[in-house]
């Protein structure tokens, strides 16, 4: 599980996060939801450490992961996908996968042949650049890329952002099989709401750096999302 306990951080005088609490249970696609500017990506850049929260806790299964830097956090089991991808557009797919092998604790140097199975395309494509990709393809390749690294808690900021529909709804159906199979807590930065309420288990609604709603998606009212979400 991932919890975080009043976690604040600021861009100079500026409060982004403001005392920001949240559990993210194990075997649940937990959704963070807001309009644009509302703190999701500086919430997601907090938990894996890219930036540094000014006060609170956030924990992995107990253990603290605040102070820590982004690769001993990887080391404890977070993965991050990040909005835009952020793959090596000059190495092969599977150069780009065996970057992700970094954050493993069993010291395998070998990409999981059930990375393949989830994302046949990466096996077919292991040896085109990755900038050659289509945009759903380099997503297929950051999920794998984070998953190569074995992790318990995976982040997905705005992963169905400019992606075709039907790789969105196969991405949808990874998330499902990692937290139905191998009990994975998934973290999602979402504003897709059929996705939102189709994959996810509980939501997280915020709105100027703060929690403003949560609850379970299957309970996500259209009142709910007037109120907090409509533009």
């Amino acid at each position: 599980m991932l919890e975080l306990r009043d976690v604040s951080y600021s861009y100079g005088a500026v409060k982004t996060l403001r005392n920001v609490s949240m559990k993210m249970e194990t075997a649940q696609i937990t959704c963070v939801m807001g309009r644009n500017g509302v703190g999701k990506t500086t919430l997601m850049k907090n938990i894996i450490g890219v930036l540094k929260s000014d006060e609170g806790s956030i924990q992995i299964d107990g253990k603290e992961l605040a102070g820590m830097p982004p690769h001993k956090r990887a080391k404890n089991g977070v993965a991050w996908v990040a909005q835009g991808r952020m793959i090596f557009p000059k190495i092969t797919v599977e150069e780009n996968l065996k970057v992700g092998l970094e954050a493993r604790n069993d010291g395998k140097r070998s990409i999981p042949e059930d990375i393949y199975e989830l994302f046949p395309i990466l096996k077919q494509f292991k040896n085109r650049m990755g900038g050659d990709l289509s945009g759903g393809q380099q997503q297929q390749l950051a999920i794998g890329r984070a998953l190569a690294g074995d992790p318990k808690v995976l982040l997905l900021d705005e992963p169905t952002e400019g992606i075709q529909p039907n790789i969105i709804q196969q991405i949808g159906e990874v998330l499902k099989m990692l937290v139905k199979e191998r009990n994975m807590t998934v973290v999602l930065v979402e504003q897709y709401l059929d996705f939102v309420r189709e994959f996810g288990q509980r939501f997280y609604i915020m709105n100027r750096g703060q929690v403003v709603a949560s609850g379970l998606c299957d309970e996500l009212s259209q009142d709910v999302v007037g109120q907090h979400l409509s533009v």
